[in-house]
């Protein structure tokens, strides 16, 4: 893994988290994207060389959601770079981690995502990421 990503908030309401992560980071948010198939909207801010994406639910049934029920809102997952994430995920396979993708999705900010199973990192979700137009 080469660094990490992003942090991954959980938000109830984009439009009132937007202009709060904006004064608390002093910088706008750079870009808003839905991701239907996670069923999401996010929102990414950047500060030198760090990334906030705050998510917020499009369905009572997506991942945010229930997240956000179960723990209220708050850091949902921890993002690593990858270079190449099909050799990633195989390596933390055979390293004895659970994943929950079979295979790399895409995801927001064109990216490739794939998730460690939260039970085998000490109850933290982590998210791998590979820039969609490096090596695919």
């Amino acid at each position: 893994m080469e660094h990490i990503e992003h942090l991954g908030i959980a938000v109830k309401d984009l439009e009132a988290s937007i202009p709060l992560y904006e004064k608390l980071l002093n910088t706008v948010c750079y870009k808003r994207e839905e991701v239907k198939s996670e069923n999401v909207i996010t929102a990414f801010f950047q500060t030198s060389n760090n990334k906030i994406e705050l998510l917020q639910a499009t369905s009572p049934e997506s991942a945010i959601a229930k997240f956000i029920e179960k723990r209220g809102e708050g850091i949902h997952h921890v993002a690593f770079a990858v270079a190449d994430i099909y050799k990633e995920m195989e390596r933390l396979r055979s390293e004895g981690f659970r994943l929950l993708n079979e295979q790399p999705k895409k995801g927001a900010d064109n990216k490739l995502i794939c998730f460690v199973h939260p039970k085998d990192t000490s109850g933290v979700l982590t998210e791998l990421c590979q820039e969609i137009s490096e090596q695919v």
